[in-house]
Parts: C-alpha cells; sequence; structure tokens
C-alpha cells in the first residue's frame, strides 16, 4: 500500500486525505497545533459558541459533492438557506436586502435605486451562461504551464469575464449608483481581495451568491472538521497533532519524505496543506527548489470580534454588511495605503437568527468581521482597540440597538493574532487574489514540475480561497496526484 503525508489538517488537508484514503492510499495527516481545521474553528467560553473563521457558505453543491466523492455521506453536515441572502446598511441610512429570487432583487433594487433593475437582469442572464464556463476553466482545472492557460478559448472567456477590469469596474458595467457598486462587488472581501485590485472575474461570487444561494452550516462551519477527521480515523487514516513537519526530503527531483522532531518517516507521495509562502523553508537548498521570486503578497487581514451577548434581535438576518461612506475610499486606506481607515466597513454574522441551537435560549453570539491591513506596520494591542469599540458603538447605533450593555463575553484577533497562528503575513485568506496571484500565476496543485510526489492545495494555492474552493483545490492535487504516480 502507498504512503501518503499531508502536511496540515485544515480543510484542503482533510479533504485529500480522505480522498485518497478511499484511493487504497494509508494516509497520515501532521498537524503542528492540537486541533485539525486550520481557518476553521470555534471560539468559545462557557454557554457561548461561534466559528472563529469562515461563516458563509457559497456552492453549496460543490462542497457536498466533494464530500461524497469523498466518502462522506452529504447527511452528516446540514447547510440551513439563508433567505433573505443578508442585508446591506448603507452610511445614508438605506437598507438594501439580498434576495434568491430574482424578480424579489430586481423589485428591490427599483425601489431603492429607480432604472437599475433592467442592469441586475442584464448581469444575471451574462452570468448565466458565463459561470458554467469560467466554473470549468477556472474552478475545474490546474494550469502545470503557461501555455495551457494561454490558449485562445481561454483568453476569449478571459474578455468576457472582464478579466482584465477590477472587481468593480466589470460590475460597472451593468450599474450606475455608487451604493448598488458597493453591494456587487464587496464579495472579493469573501476572498481577502480589493473591489478595485481584484480581477474582474470574480464578479462570479455576487452571481453565485444569487443563483445557488447563501447558507450555513448548522451548528457552526466549525463542525466540518471533526466531522472529516472521524470519518478519515474510521477508515483506517491517521492524523497527528502537535507535530511540526520540519522539512522535506528530496533525492534527484523525487520528495521521499518528511523529517520531524521524531525523525524521518519515507512516504511515496506528499501534499502540503499550510500557507503556500511557507513551504519554501522545507525545501532546502536542492536543485530542484524554484529560482527565488518576489515575496507574494498577502491577502488583506481581519479584526475579529466574538461576543455572548443576553440579548436577541427578533428582526435581524443571519449575515449583515455596514458599509461607510465610501466603501471605495475606505478599503483604498486598507489596501493601499495600509492604514485603519476613520470609518470601516464591517460584517456581522448573527448565527441564532436562523440557528436557534448556536446560542442560550434568548441569547445571541455575534462574530464581527474587519478588513484591515495584514500584520506589518499596525501596533494591533493599541489600534485593534480603539477599532473595537469604534466599530461595536457604530454596530449599535446602526443595526444593533443595546448592543454593548448586553456583552456578557467579548475576544478580539488580530492579524497580529493570525500570523502567530501561521496565517502568511497575516492574511487571513492565504496570498492576495490580485491578478498576478491568481489563475496561471497562482502556485498550482502540483507546484513544482521538477519534483515528483510533491503538492499542494490550501487558501494560497489555485483555485483560491473559500471552503468549497479550497475543496475544490484539494480534489485537484489528489487527481493530478493519481494521474502521475497511479496505485
Amino acid at each position: 500500500m502507498k504512503r501518503a503525508a499531508i502536511i496540515g489538517a485544515g480543510i484542503g488537508g482533510l479533504t485529500s486525505a480522505l480522498l485518497l484514503n478511499r484511493q487504497g492510499w494509508d494516509v497520515t495527516v501532521y498537524e503542528r497545533g492540537s486541533r485539525v481545521g486550520g481557518r476553521i474553528g470555534f471560539e468559545q467560553e462557557g454557554e457561548y459558541r461561534i466559528d472563529q473563521g469562515p461563516t458563509i457558505v457559497l456552492l453549496p453543491e460543490m462542497l457536498l459533492g466533494i464530500l461524497e466523492e469523498a466518502g462522506v455521506d452529504r447527511s452528516k453536515v446540514e447547510l440551513l438557506r439563508c433567505d433573505p441572502l443578508y442585508r446591506v446598511h448603507y452610511s445614508s441610512g438605506r437598507v438594501m436586502t439580498k434576495m434568491t429570487s430574482r424578480s424579489l432583487q430586481a423589485a428591490e433594487i427599483e425601489r431603492l435605486f429607480p432604472g437599475e433593475s433592467k442592469g441586475f437582469y442584464r448581469f444575471m442572464t451574462d452570468m448565466d451562461t458565463l459561470f458554467p464556463a469560467g466554473r470549468a476553466a477556472f474552478l475545474e482545472r490546474a494550469f502545470p504551464r503557461k501555455r495551457d492557460f494561454f490558449t485562445p478559448s481561454l483568453m476569449s472567456l478571459m474578455g468576457r469575464l472582464r478579466a482584465h477590469k477590477s472587481v468593480r469596474k466589470a460590475v460597472g458595467d451593468y450599474f450606475e449608483h455608487e451604493e448598488l457598486l458597493d453591494a456587487y462587488s464587496l464579495q472579493s472581501l469573501y476572498i481577502g481581495g480589493s473591489p478595485f485590485g481584484t480581477p474582474g472575474i470574480y464578479s462570479l461570487l455576487p452571481y453565485a451568491e444569487h443563483e445557488y444561494g447563501i447558507w450555513m452550516v448548522k451548528g457552526g462551519y466549525a463542525a466540518l472538521p471533526g466531522i472529516l477527521e472521524k470519518e478519515l480515523i474510521a477508515r483506517g487514516g491517521r492524523v497527528v497533532l502537535n507535530t511540526e513537519v520540519t522539512g522535506l526530503q528530496i533525492n534527484q527531483g523525487k520528495c521521499e519524505g518528511i523529517e520531524t522532531v521524531d525523525g524521518f518517516e519515507p512516504m511515496d507521495a506528499v501534499i502540503y496543506n499550510g500557507d503556500f509562502p511557507h513551504l519554501s523553508s522545507l525545501l532546502g537548498e536542492i536543485p530542484e527548489a524554484p529560482r527565488k521570486r518576489k515575496p507574494y503578497r498577502p491577502s488583506s487581514g481581519c479584526v475579529l470580534i466574538y461576543l455572548g451577548v443576553d440579548k436577541k434581535w427578533e428582526d435581524a438576518t443571519t449575515h449583515q454588511f455596514f458599509l461607510p461612506p465610501s466603501l471605495d475610499g475606505s478599503l483604498r486606506e486598507v489596501f493601499e495605503r495600509r492604514r485603519i481607515p476613520d470609518k470601516s466597513s464591517f460584517y456581522v454574522f448573527n448565527p441564532a437568527a436562523l440557528d436557534e441551537t448556536a446560542a442560550p435560549p434568548g441569547q445571541s453570539v455575534l462574530y464581527f468581521l474587519i478588513p484591515v491591513p495584514d500584520a506589518e506596520g499596525v501596533d494591533w494591542s493599541q489600534e485593534g482597540e480603539l477599532l473595537v469599540e469604534r466599530v461595536l458603538e457604530e454596530a449599535e447605533q446602526r443595526g444593533f440597538p443595546g448592543l454593548r450593555a448586553a456583552i456578557q463575553w467579548k475576544k478580539v484577533r488580530t492579524p497580529a493574532d493570525a500570523e502567530r497562528d501561521g496565517l502568511y503575513g497575516g492574511g487571513s485568506f492565504g496570498i492576495a487574489p490580485v491578478l498576478f496571484q491568481s489563475g496561471v500565476y497562482r502556485p498550482q496543485p502540483k507546484p513544482f514540475p521538477a519534483i515528483k510526489g510533491l503538492y499542494a492545495a490550501g487558501a494560497s494555492v489555485h483555485p483560491g480561497g473559500g471552503v468549497p474552493i479550497v475543496m475544490q483545490g484539494a480534489r485537484m492535487a489528489v487527481n493530478q496526484l493519481m494521474k502521475e504516480m497511479g496505485t
């Protein structure tokens, strides 16, 4: 039986382990931390528990389909549909509700932005064709060689997907009002990119929200890694916690195993699931190592606030976005000037609005995500605290009356905490999804063609961030491994 090591028990590592195990491989997952899940975990205190990282489930069928392929029955993960999808609170006092139904969404747009509903219908109709093509071309295939990407058909599709424009300019072909542009470009923040710096191909995201819905996992997204770990162990796989892989043994272009504090472990294949830029530290000085390149640009960071509150808000939706007077200006402070803006945008996750088991009766758990620069150049111990107080005060005024007096538990995570946990540069989403770190320019599932038996998965690897997308990347890594090495 062939042996594989998975370095890192994030969602990409666990998914690839299950897929390989199902192909008859002997699989061991090595995790330097004390739990599986990577970015997906719980923050908790007493009766209060809430997701630490991802909360929004997009592309649910991709997630469930890959689980099934890995041998996990989809009934083990209960998804709850969020409809309305979410609310967008503008500083003008206007509140826009995003909905699944096209006709209801068009009516909502027309109510707030007269004359703009035609653009919405045009956007959705165009994307009805472009989304399946984009998914097949970019989410379901790797680009081991540059020439696999630069083909006439793909270049034509890139043009139709407005990859030469930013997301914000791409949706500007359909909408005129600034607030509407905000609502259809803020989705780049899901993957740690700015609306003005992320390629227009990511306009697939706002389409996917309407077409496939926004969902949440009953009990929390962080329940998923435990389900996968349990399944893997039940099938004979192993998960080794509190064990850091310190090096890879590569001889004559072949990855032959891993080094840990316990010594050398021979392997037929290795899948790396840490943040990709850290992989170079395991390679050492080998002829096959790639030439030194410019450092990768990290994604944006996040200040995350976790609250347990002795209160419920009956009219609140599960997901809400609160925007400043100028979202574009605020995010330029974050992404270009690397500063915390005076007026920040923020997202609030309120799971008890849909899942009555998410908090004690009559109470709530809340999660605030504030886009900020990555870890470098900010005194997070001081500036983070001021930002948290400012956002909580604003949230109370704009959507959660009585919030601060009802707080029973509070915890804050900053990019400095993320960097300590191993997230590259303190960015929360891997490397940034800018043009020259996307598609063929992003690390591939087989990152180094000259090294046999070494593969990669995770948010920094093509096709990118977001839980189902990371799972798809793990699937591509395993498919590439099986194609090259068989059983």
